[in-house]
Order: C-alpha cells, then sequence, then structure tokens
C-alpha cells in the first residue's frame, strides 16, 4: 500500500508536470484568462470547483504546519500550483516513513519547520504568473 500511494502521487506529479507544460507551450496563462474561454460557465464551474479542493487540501496542510509563514507559503503554493504541490507534499510526507504501519504519522503527525520548499514554489510560482500577466500588459 505505501509502494502504491508513492507511486500515485508521483504519477499525479508527473501527469500534472506534462498537461501544465503542454498547455503552457500551447497557449500562456494570460491568454487564456483574458479570451473568451473563462467567460464559459463550465470552466468557470470547474476551477471554483478545483479551487475549493485546494483550500480543503490546505486546512490539512494548516494544520500540519507549525508556524504562520509555513502555512501562508503552502497557501500560496497549493492555490498558484494546485495538484502539484499537493502531490509533492504528500510525497514528502509519503517518503518520511519507511513502513505502511507509519502511514498514520503522514496524516497527524505536526510537522516540524521546514522553508525550502514551500518557499521555493511559492517564488517560482509568483513568478510565472508574474510572467504570464504581465504578457497581457505589452
Amino acid at each position: 500500500m505505501l509502494l502504491f500511494l508513492r507511486l500515485l502521487f508521483i504519477a499525479i506529479f508527473t501527469a500534472m508536470l506534462w498537461v501544465t507544460s503542454w498547455a503552457s507551450v500551447g497557449q500562456p496563462l494570460g491568454e487564456f484568462i483574458a479570451g473568451p474561454v473563462i467567460r464559459d460557465r463550465w470552466v468557470v464551474a470547474t476551477l471554483f470547483d478545483a479551487y475549493f479542493a485546494f483550500i480543503a487540501f490546505f486546512v490539512w496542510v494548516a494544520w500540519k504546519e507549525t508556524t504562520l509563514a509555513l502555512r501562508v507559503l503552502w497557501f500560496i503554493a497549493i492555490i498558484l500550483w494546485g495538484n502539484l504541490a499537493m502531490s509533492l507534499y504528500l510525497l514528502v510526507e509519503l517518503f518520511r516513513i519507511s513502513r505502511l504501519d507509519e502511514l498514520d504519522q503522514v496524516f497527524t503527525r505536526r510537522n516540524p519547520p521546514r522553508l525550502a520548499l514551500p518557499v521555493g514554489l511559492a517564488l517560482v510560482g509568483v513568478a510565472i504568473y508574474t510572467l504570464g500577466f504581465w504578457s497581457l500588459l505589452k
């Protein structure tokens, strides 16, 4: 089961990395948001659905992380990166344990402060979105 969970979140991370890269090469994010597709009700409904799921996942992350700074950074990372950040968070948690009988620690252990990953994700995410929107202003 532990191997299955690790492989599942590696697959999610890989698939999201591929599809996000593919979409970015084909159409910059700024064009998507400014284009007529954002006026489509089902696109809006799907975005609401996704972001509410991101927020629900974040509530658990906020409980696990013990400092306000980490909570804010993980919120930014999850909102900007979505399932990429969420799967990466779970992969880190799943690789901290070595046996299936430690799985409860993934869900119940509070984490000591570790800034590197959420800082990196937040900074790169903000930079990418800024560049995407910067292209709209030209």
